[in-house]
Parts: structure tokens; sequence; C-alpha cells
């Protein structure tokens, strides 16, 4: 046999080998199983991006349908949040959502717990490494480390690339226009869920989910330019007088709606933790107190309204009146027979007190009951205080009532008593949700239209001549009344702790707004000659508010030359006894324009 011959022999024996031919044959089934698996895959991603043409040539031809939430919005929408926005009367955003990311930790993956206790301690503000090492100690699979970081906290944490720590995506709560609607918006926990306020009262309807063309957010009746003319007014106040605190309210007479609504001290929302303590305490709403002579309205409009007493009618005022233990006194008496009219004008404790006796306590009573002073305010918001009243409402009780002292109610129960008292005669609830013409709203009426025109009348003439003089302002038919309460201390009364209000309304020809200002413990001061009465502390804040307000509205100047002066030796001035007819010259003009 030839070399050569040999040489094949052994290439065919080599390729009859078993194991040579198992090894070829795995190769070619790998390579025919790889094409296999290619085809597959190049079928499958043919078919995907037909799919996805198809469906792009379906959305392009008849849009989006209905029911269908998009996963991301065009830079020029503002992406939907978890929370709602909260909007004032003309739709400018007073609390709103903005996302933010928060680290959290698995302390079962974290490498070097002392590493990343420094090192996270010395980059985040409010964060200290004991912080960090005292929450990496707490063990289990889950830790929150620090809560809404901003872009710029995030990038820097990235960058330190300590294992076992991330983030997760969430909100924050925020109120553009910080303190200025503390009180009445409340805040959220850092978890988003309501704590106070409007926030905790309509807490579910924030967070709600919302349908596909569903108007989102919550429309109040504050109305943003109100509210900070209000704020900065009792602080001006509040700085003036050296007081400890201060209340307003600004009220639509006739709808009930609360335009502006402040309580000071307060906080800003953005920093919760600014609320603890007396910052926190709505003295609007939850806060009662004796109102002192501001009560004098409701027992005048009772007295004339109930018959039990007329316009014409007085009384002597000459004396104190000593019931019991008690010795009822006027601040500064006239110590003469007065007519109804000057007993309200020149706030007289006496003569209140005897027309409350004619109407007797069980027709007070239900005169209080209608005024909503007998139960919580029904406003929308949690913080609501109850009044508080005698539980015997006896002789006493009804003349103490009649001026002020013996029932205790919240700044917010005086101003909506006093617009039931202007607008007409009728109940309104306060609210603070922007009302429209398809509202519904609940009225109840607690005065005969004469009597709400007299008490126009009459409160006009307080502003005019009596105790409210500094709360005039010209052009503007301001009326209203003051009132001075002392308060309660280790179970007495002190002449150097103090309540002093006033409650006005304009224009009284046709009442629109009003206007409640509490100042609470003022200091009396050189300009007001050392007093730290309503006169003198609360209605100079409310002249402010009302000329500041009507000049915002563009609320032309009137023509008061109708307001007859009243001279002494005018039937305002003389006692007008029952027998005699009413003093039209003392109402004057006011009582015609109040029809």
């Amino acid at each position: 046999m030839s070399k050569n011959t040999a040489s094949e022999q052994a290439i065919l024996f080599d390729s009859l080998d078993p194991d040579r031919i198992r090894v070829e044959s795995a190769r070619k089934l790998a390579l025919e199983t790889g094409r296999t698996r290619l085809l597959v895959t190049g079928v499958v991603l043919c078919l995907a991006f037909a799919a996805l043409a198809v469906r792009l040539a379906e959305l392009t031809a008849f849009g989006i349908p209905p029911g269908v939430r998009l996963a991301s919005l065009s830079p020029h929408n503002k992406p939907i949040t978890a929370r709602a926005d909260i909007r004032d009367r003309n739709a400018m955003l007073i609390a709103t959502s903005l996302p933010t990311r928060s680290l959290f930790a698995d302390p079962r993956d974290v490498m070097d717990i002392e590493e990343a206790a420094l090192k996270l301690g010395a980059l985040l503000p409010n964060l200290s490494a004991e912080d960090v090492r005292h929450k990496l100690a707490l063990g289990g699979r889950f830790q929150w480390i620090a809560r809404n970081l901003t872009p710029t906290q995030v990038y820097a944490v990235n960058r330190l690339g300590l294992p076992g720590f991330s983030f997760r995506d969430g909100e924050r709560r925020v109120y553009p226009f910080g303190p200025i609607f503390a009180h009445v918006l409340g805040y959220t926990d850092v978890d988003g869920r309501g704590i106070a306020g409007v926030e905790r009262a309509f807490d579910e309807k924030l967070s709600e989910p919302v349908a596909p063309g569903e108007t989102r957010g919550i429309d109040l009746a504050l109305d943003l330019r109100f509210q900070t003319i209000l704020r900065e007014e009792l602080a001006a106040a509040q700085q003036r007088f050296s007081a400890v605190g201060a209340a307003g309210v600004v009220i639509d007479a006739k709808t009930g709606e609360v335009l502006a609504m402040a309580s000071l001290p307060d906080f800003n929302p953005n920093e919760p933790e600014q609320a603890l303590g007396k910052n926190g305490f709505n003295r609007a709403t939850k806060g009662v107190y004796e109102m002192g002579s501001t009560f004098k309205l409701f027992s005048t409009a009772t007295a004339l309204d109930s018959g039990a007493v007329s316009i014409a009618d007085g009384y002597d005022t000459s004396e104190p009146i000593k019931a019991a233990r008690f010795t009822i006194n006027d601040f500064h008496g006239k110590k003469r027979w007065l007519s109804v009219p000057e007993i309200l004008v020149y706030s007289s404790n006496i003569g209140t007190a005897k027309m409350a006796l004619e109407v007797g306590a069980k027709k007070q009573k239900e005169y209080m009951r209608r005024f909503g002073m007998l139960s919580p305010a029904a406003i929308e918001i949690p913080e609501v205080g109850h009044p508080l009243y005698p539980e015997r409402w006896g002789e006493i009780s009804t003349m103490t009532i009649s001026y002020g002292h013996g029932i205790a109610v919240s700044p917010l129960h005086v101003a909506s008593g006093v617009a039931t008292l202007v607008n007409g005669g009728v109940m309104h609830p306060p609210s603070i949700l922007k009302r429209d013409a398809n509202s519904l709203i609940v009225e109840e009426r607690v005065l005969a239209p004469k009597t709400s025109a007299t008490m126009r009348a009459l409160m006009r003439l307080v502003v005019r001549f009596g105790t409210g003089k500094n709360a005039d302002v010209k052009g503007y038919r301001v009326g209203g009344k003051t009132g001075t309460a002392e308060k309660q201390v280790g179970g007495g009364y002190s002449e150097d702790a103090l309540v002093s209000s006033f409650v006005g309304a304009f224009p009284m020809n046709d009442p629109r707004y009003v206007v409640l200002v509490v100042i609470d413990e003022p200091k009396g001061i050189k300009s007001s000659f050392g007093f730290a009465t309503g006169g003198w502390v609360a209605a100079p804040a409310v002249k402010s508010i009302v000329g500041r307000i009507a000049a915002l509205t563009g609320m032309l100047p009137q023509d008061v030359s109708d307001e007859e002066p009243i001279k002494p030796g005018t039937p305002f001035y003389i006692p007008a006894r029952a027998t005699q007819p009413a003093p039209k010259i003392a109402l004057g003009g006011i009582a015609r324009a109040a029809h």
C-alpha cells in the first residue's frame, strides 16, 4: 500500500471516530438552535414594531380615546399630583404640591454605617451623623433617612456612591404666600395628610382621584387681597398696642362668605413645626371670649324686633343697678334718662340691662339661638370653639349677657351675627367656600326687615356720634359698635387684661361687607390717652381696613349730605318717651336710605 493511500485511510478512520462525530453533531445542533432563536426573536420584534406602527397610525388618525390617562404630559402642562390645589376666590393658587424625592436605606445593605453617617450628616441640613446612625441601627429592611430633598441634594447624595441607599418619588405641600392664610389653610404632615384647617377638613376631597375633564381642587371664598389687608392691619395694631394677639374677620353680608380671616400670632405652614403652641391657635374661630358691648347690637335688635321696646322708648341710667352681689355701671355714664338710640350710641350697660329685662330671659335666649350664639359656628374648618353660657339663665344672666358678659363666643360668631343684623335680618351660615349663582344658600329669618333697617341707622349713629368715631371713613357710611371686656384671670376679672373689639359694616345704606377686629390684651399708649378700649384700639384698625378695601374694589365715596347733623336740643338728645313720636331727626336720612 502506498504512502498516500495509508494517509487517506487514517483520515477516513478519524472521520469515523465516535467522539469526533458527537462533537460535530453538537456543534451543528447549537448552530441550528441559534438560528432558530434569532429567527423567532426577529419575527417577534417585527410583530411588535408592526403593532406599534398600527397603534401609532390609529392614534394619529382618531386621537386618544376617552378614559386613557397620559403617562407624561407636555412640558407646557403641569403634571397631576396626588393632592389637589387650593385656590382663592380669584383663582390665585394658595396651596399646591410639588414633586420631590426622599432618601431611604436598607440597613442590611449598608456596608459601612460610620462612613455613611459622617458623609450624609455633613451633606444634608437638619440631619446629623448621630441621626443617621440611630436610624440605621433600628434594623429592618426600610428606614427613611431624609424627606423631600432638592434636586441638588439628590445629585450630591448620588455622587457619594453609598450602597444600601436609594430614593423614592413623592411630593411636598407648598404654600406660596407663607403665613398669610396660615390658620385657614392649616397644613399637612410629611406624608401629605391634612392636619389642620382646610387641609384637614377636605383631606379626602383633596386626595381623591380625578376623572378626565373634571375640575381638580377647591375654590375658597377668601380673597388674597382682603386677607393681606386684614393681616397687615391686625399686625400693625397688635404691635402698636403691645397686645398678646389679634383676630379679624371680613364677611360678605349678602352671602355669608368669609372673604378674609386671620389670627395672630400665626405661623408659616411651609414649616409646620412653627404651628406648635400659641402660634397654631386660631383665635378667630377656636377662641371664645366675652365680647363686651358688641353684644348690645344683638340686645337692642332683640328688644325692638320682639316688640318689648320701641325706638321711642328710653330708660333712666342715672343710678347703677344693684342685683345680689353685682353692680352694673356705665363706663362713661351720662347719669340721666337716655332714649333707646342714645343707650346704644353711648354704650350704656344700665340702659341695655333694663331693656333686656323687658324682653325676658326666655325670649333673649331664643334670639341668641337665632343669631347662632349658642352653638359652634357653622364653618367648614375643624378648629371651632364652643360658646360658653350659663346653664341657669336667670335674671342676672339676662342683664349681663345683654352687654356681652357671662357669655363667651368666637369673633366669627359676632361677625356672622352682625351680617344678619344689617342684611335685612336673614342668617346665612358663614362659609369659607366660594359660592356662585348656582350655590344653595341656607337662610333663616331672624329679624324683620324693618328691625334690620333700624339697626343699620343706629349703627351709623354709633360711628357718627358715639364710641365708634375712630372707625368713620368719610364718604363710606361706616356703622358699627365698640366692645371692651375684661378677661377672666384666676377666677376673677382683670382690669389690665382686656379684649377690645370693633365690628363694623359698610356702606350702611346697602351693606356689603362686615369687618371685625379683636385685639387681645392691648396696652394703652400716649396717642390713645392711656386707653386700651375698643374705640381707641380696634376702631382705627377697622377704619384702615375699610378705606383700603373700598379703594381696592373701586367703591366710590358717597354723597352723605342727606345725613342730617345732630346737635344738642334735637330729639336725639331730648328724652323721647313712649308717648312721643319716634325721633325722626335722630335717624334722619340714614333711616330713609336704609329702606
